[in-house]
């Protein structure tokens, strides 16, 4: 079981980075066994990432139903580009064999999102929780009681408000 971090805690990372979310929707569940299959691949592919920390994926998390959900924290765009279409490493030809069997047929259904992460643009927050997210990915640091998300933003105008952080 995780290590839970009671109180309240926050992330930080140096420099810019990526967040990378991806996943499938079993749209019919005739097409169960080629999800399973999905799966499969995905879950070498994260091992491939948490083996190879060189590859430049810092992090990666999984949820699995009806629609799956894959969060990941790259150092940089480059890194996760050389990922997807280097023919060597294991996501070049799942997405082919995907494009192949499923894409047309509506049987499945395919996501992504990328958000490329300016340095001190974000904000990261947790309380009473393992580290998670990009408090795995990156520092894990307490917060100040008096933290706030304008103050951890830079936005000082909207900070001066006073406020009883949990």
């Amino acid at each position: 079981m995780a290590k839970i971090h009671n109180g309240r805690y926050r992330s930080s990372i140096d420099g810019d980075f990526v967040v990378f979310l991806i996943g499938a929707r079993l749209n019919r569940f005739r097409a169960l066994n080629r999800m399973r299959r999905i799966g499969k691949q995905m879950q070498l592919m994260q091992k491939t990432l948490r083996d190879h920390p060189e590859l430049g994926c810092m992090h990666t998390e999984s949820w699995v139903g009806r629609t799956t959900l894959s969060v990941q924290y790259w150092r940089d765009f480059d890194s996760l580009e050389r990922f997807a279409r280097s023919p060597e490493l294991p996501h070049l030809e799942p997405w082919r064999e995907f494009n192949r069997l499923v894409r047309d047929s509506g049987d499945i259904g395919i996501w992504h999102e990328t958000y490329l992460v300016p340095a001190g643009s974000y904000e990261a927050v947790y309380g009473n929780m393992p580290r998670f997210g990009l408090a795995v990915a990156a520092d894990h640091h307490p917060a100040d009681k008096r933290s706030t998300a304008a103050r951890r933003l830079g936005n000082e105008t909207a900070a001066d408000a006073p406020v009883e952080a949990y």
